[in-house]
């Protein structure tokens, strides 16, 4: 099987991930729930992921990272967390639904909620972030990475905005977190959401968040922490005010492992390889007949994603053909991004996203887009 469906999750993890899994199986405790070798073990494991993910992320404290199960966790905590009735808050339409499901709810107990449009390659423009700005707005909330387009926000332009109006500034990192540079300090970025299994090569349910130290978040569940127990009030301080519960020190011990494999290889390493396959495809695809590309290729500073569709065919049915006659495999549909597909006019065909890891290959690249292209033959002959 040709794997290029790693927006979603990376199939291919490094060998270090598993192995550090196996041995966390085998020897980690409960974290914070004994003094025991095996709960001091699991302290220890998880602390070091922390460290590791705040030295990422230019986190200044590895306390301010939570884990969580997955972005879209985090990204409800955070939402919900520092948003009330009254406020106002400005969003995408790139948005995923992790982020437009959760402002929905908000916006049904009173949230104002503002929806910045595209443009017909489903860019983003800064300034209209400077103009949705009001005097009750608490927040801005985007992706850095469009799983649909591939396209990137500028994420320092729109926390020097951020900065600048005092509101917060909270990012979906799901498609960026491990391949491209995250400065949470540099961009102004008061919370980032990340998950574990996409290009931070983790396990699944793995993910977690970054909250500024003086950020006030109220936690989404409360219970049991390790600490404080006789206190009717779920802990306050960081990461524990927001991670009640067992938390999976198993997948957090191979996100930790994960982590130190991108920092040893270099994220530009992993980035200049994972762009070299996304371009070699689109250009051997870009200019088929019948053929049509979303996002800006325009530069070279993008996801590394090629989200296509075949004359008026639909997608799923481009993808089944691509894994039953060529076993590539590529998600079709609409990639839970219901507004940016509404602009980009996709609605009823969806869209065949190809998306391209550290371990995929040049050759792979090359029979994918041989792939596409004998289907549009095929297709086009049968009609003749």
């Amino acid at each position: 099987m040709i794997y290029l469906d790693n927006a979603a999750t990376t199939m291919s993890k490094p060998k270090c991930v598993a192995d550090a899994v196996i041995e966390a199986m085998g020897a980690l405790g409960n974290e914070g729930r004994g003094a025991h070798e095996a709960a001091l073990n699991a302290s220890r494991v998880i602390f070091e992921a922390r460290r590791r993910l705040a030295q990422l992320f230019h986190g200044e404290n590895p306390r301010q990272i939570v884990f969580t199960a997955n972005a879209t966790e985090s990204l409800n905590i955070a939402i919900k967390g520092i948003l009330k009735k009254g406020d106002h808050v400005i969003t995408t339409v790139s948005e995923h639904n992790s982020v437009l499901r959760p402002l929905y709810e908000m916006e049904a107990k009173g949230v104002e909620l503002t929806i910045i449009p595209c443009d017909r390659k489903g860019r983003v423009r800064v300034r209209d972030f400077e103009g949705a700005v009001r005097g009750n707005t608490r927040a801005i909330v985007c992706t850095h990475g469009s799983n649909l387009t591939g396209n990137l926000m500028d994420l320092k332009a729109v926390g020097e905005i951020a900065r600048r109006r005092k509101v917060l500034f909270c990012v979906d990192a799901s498609q960026t977190a491990g391949v491209f540079p995250i400065d949470v300090q540099d961009m102004g970025i008061d919370i980032l959401c990340f998950t574990g299994h996409k290009s931070l090569l983790g396990p699944q349910g793995t993910g977690g968040m970054y909250v500024r130290e003086q950020v006030a978040v109220e936690p989404l569940k409360t219970g049991g922490s390790g600490i404080f127990t006789y206190e009717r009030n779920h802990p306050g301080v960081m990461p524990t005010a927001l991670e009640a519960g067992t938390l999976n020190g198993h997948g957090i011990a191979g996100l930790g492992a994960a982590v130190s494999y991108i920092q040893e290889t270099g994220m530009d390493v992993i980035r200049r390889r994972e762009l070299g396959l996304m371009r070699r495809f689109y250009d051997r695809v870009k200019g088929l007949p019948g053929l049509k590309v979303y996002g800006d290729f325009d530069t070279g500073e993008r996801c590394p994603i090629v989200t296509v569709n075949l004359k008026d065919y639909d997608s799923s049915w481009v993808s089944d053909r691509l894994f039953a006659d060529y076993g590539i495999a590529t998600r079709p549909g609409a990639h839970c991004a219901p507004l940016l597909h509404q602009a980009l006019g996709t609605v009823n065909q969806g869209a065949v996203r190809f998306s391209f890891s550290y371990s995929n290959r040049e050759d792979e690249a090359d029979r994918a887009a041989e792939a596409v292209k004998e289907i549009l033959e095929e297709e086009e002959s049968s009609l003749a």
